[in-house]
């Protein structure tokens, strides 16, 4: 537990470096802080606090900057939380109201990153499972395998398996016939459930590929069955702290094409009630370590069905991002409960 100094120096130096960007110094936090007390005592302070890991020094500068656990800190009970205006409130209402559910979704996401100038995403309320009306595999190379996966709704999904032995297009296409003959018209947690009380009888060498098979088609489905829309990303690629490291944004970015990590931790929102901020490391997604991601559950007619979020760098303005990502769910939850009894 942190004293009421150390809490109030601590709120300081989060408050100037969101501000700036740079480490904060002892004279600094002697101004901005409103206490009385000698830079001396202040350093002391700073030293107790990086003891405690709530701040750390960058080798480059006297001064100290937030951790994950500082800002932990300061959004659970430091923070005060900036209400919209309602002008600002009024054209939000506004961007989301008579479109069609698909395009307002795409409007709140929109709306995400172009008022907090980071990526906005929201998660689409999740579609019924597709069933299966064909499997296809083709041979790419001697271990790669194209699998092609034809849905009852007429949706293609292709993805490419590594195989550790590799397959004759014989053994490939007798492979399809089975799937084709003895599960179309399934899901694939269905056809799980079966193949879990067949795949004894089938021969050891097609068991892997099966398997293979399953994983795909089954992470393929659950993609197309959970929409996913995000906007924005460039934006980050203007946020100093994650820009000056490239191997870092790049790995953000195949995150934001693979989606289906990302999709799991805002759907973690949707089993808990209201904004929900993971900061860093938090997330358990490593390209997120530099990252905080801010979301909100939002409802059709009381019911959660999605989730709205915004990501971007651990250093930002939670006081805005915070009520902007509440108000965006809320406004949502209205406009699709109104669609949904018109």
């Amino acid at each position: 537990m942190l004293d009421e100094r150390s809490r109030t120096l601590l709120k300081a130096l989060v408050e100037h470096y969101i501000a700036d960007g740079q480490p904060v110094g002892s004279r600094a936090l002697s101004r901005f802080s409103g206490l009385d007390l000698s830079p001396a005592t202040i350093r002391n302070v700073m030293a107790d606090l990086e003891d405690a890991g709530f701040v750390a020094s960058p080798h480059t500068s006297a001064g100290r900057i937030p951790t994950a656990r500082g800002y932990r800190l300061f959004v659970d009970s430091l923070l005060t939380v900036r209400p919209l205006e309602a002008r600002q409130m009024g054209e939000m209402e506004e961007a989301l109201q008579g479109q069609p559910s698909k395009q307002i979704i795409s409007s709140a996401s929109q709306l995400l990153s172009g008022l907090t100038q980071f990526a906005g995403v929201v998660i689409a309320p999740r579609r019924a499972s597709s069933r299966i009306r064909q499997i296809e595999f083709l041979s790419l190379s001697e271990k790669r395998i194209l699998l092609i996966i034809v849905t009852t709704d007429g949706d293609v999904q292709n993805r490419i398996l590594t195989s550790e032995k590799s397959y004759s297009p014989a053994e490939l296409v007798s492979a399809a016939n089975y799937l084709n003959q003895n599960f179309a018209g399934l899901d694939f947690e269905q056809i799980r459930q079966r193949l879990s009380v067949e795949i004894q009888q089938l021969r050891e060498d097609i068991k892997p590929l099966m398997a293979m098979t399953l994983e795909a088609g089954d992470a393929a489905m659950s993609e197309n069955a959970t929409p996913y829309v995000i906007s924005g990303e460039r934006n980050l690629l203007g946020v100093e702290d994650l820009s000056s490291n490239m191997k870092r944004l790049r790995e953000l970015f195949d995150l934001f094409e693979q989606r289906s990590s990302l999709i799991r931790l805002l759907e973690v929102s949707n089993r808990a009630e209201g904004v929900q901020i993971y900061i860093g490391g938090e997330s358990g997604i490593a390209p997120l370590d530099e990252c905080s991601v801010v979301t909100a559950p939002y409802t059709v007619d009381g019911q959660i069905v999605g989730s709205v979020g915004v990501i971007g760098p651990t250093r930002m303005a939670y006081e805005r991002v915070i009520p902007i990502v509440d108000i965006t769910a809320r406004l949502l939850s209205s406009a699709l409960t109104y669609q949904s009894n018109n």
